[in-house]
């Protein structure tokens, strides 16, 4: 029976270290997420710290997965080589490694991008698992659970590079608020976030500012990005639509100048 896994996926990089604790795995991971840029024939080199919280020793299984990315933003991890990953360029410093208690290890990793490499994106992630599950009490059933946490790597090569192209409007819900949102497509080859500083005015002639979600647009799909806002004394105020949302939208080099009217 393969074991429940307790799963922390390190996507976003909305903070700076990632930590689950399942009874027996007590593990803090950081960075989070490498964003790396290289030439066909180069090698990169990354280093994870991976740190005990607990008192006991921590045996923690490291390897390589493919990962997918859900409507809802949610990760599903991939043990099995899928089409086209590049995860045959990646060298891990170890299979598997103890961390004292209380104590931090310093984890190398290495993508060796081929002379031949096409421009685009390398994505895979690192896993670090503890190598022996807990058991946790579910309805008096006694399940074997194992902590891991996923740290995203990507990797644009050559000349990748995403291409953002703004689809239209919507009004989306976000942790069961109504919020404006903007329907992002990339046809470029590499992943893509949305910034900027916005500014609106609802019904009301309420003022509130709006923080683009900075969620990953993967190569060739079409994502929400959802403008989320706030006022100097609310974090999660509630809007009287319609909204207008004014400012700049930024990815990369790019900007683009908004003026929407969400209704």
């Amino acid at each position: 029976m393969r074991p429940a896994v307790l799963l922390l996926a390190m996507l976003s990089g909305s903070s700076l270290t990632g930590w689950v604790q399942a009874q027996g795995f007590a593990a803090l991971v950081s960075p989070p997420r490498f964003e790396f840029e290289a030439q066909p024939g180069k090698t990169l080199r990354g280093v994870i710290e991976v740190s005990n919280r607990s008192t006991s020793p921590g045996h923690y299984l490291i390897r390589t997965a493919d990962w997918g990315l859900a409507r809802d933003y949610s990760v599903s991890f991939q043990d099995e080589l899928q089409a086209g990953s590049c995860r045959p360029w990646v060298a891990l410093e170890r299979p598997e490694v103890v961390v004292p208690g209380g104590a931090t290890v310093r984890y190398r990793f290495e993508v060796a991008v081929p002379p031949d490499a096409p421009a685009g994106e390398c994505r895979f992630g690192v896993m670090i698992e503890g190598a022996e599950p807990s058991l946790a009490v579910s309805k008096g059933i006694d399940l074997p659970v194992t902590g891991r946490i996923g740290v995203i790597v990507y990797v644009s090569v050559g000349d990748g590079a995403p291409d953002l192209q703004l689809l239209g409007p919507m009004i989306a819900t976000l942790n069961g608020q109504r919020v404006p949102a903007l329907r992002i497509h990339n046809s470029g080859s590499s992943h893509g976030r949305i910034s900027g500083y916005l500014t609106g005015t609802d019904a009301k002639g309420m003022s509130y500012d709006f923080t683009p979600s900075d969620f990953p647009i993967l190569p060739h799909e079409e994502r929400e990005v959802f403008l989320s806002p706030s006022t100097p004394t609310q974090e999660h105020p509630t809007l009287t639509y319609p909204v207008t949302v004014k400012g700049t939208l930024e990815w990369g080099a790019h900007r683009t100048e908004l003026n929407q009217r969400f209704e």
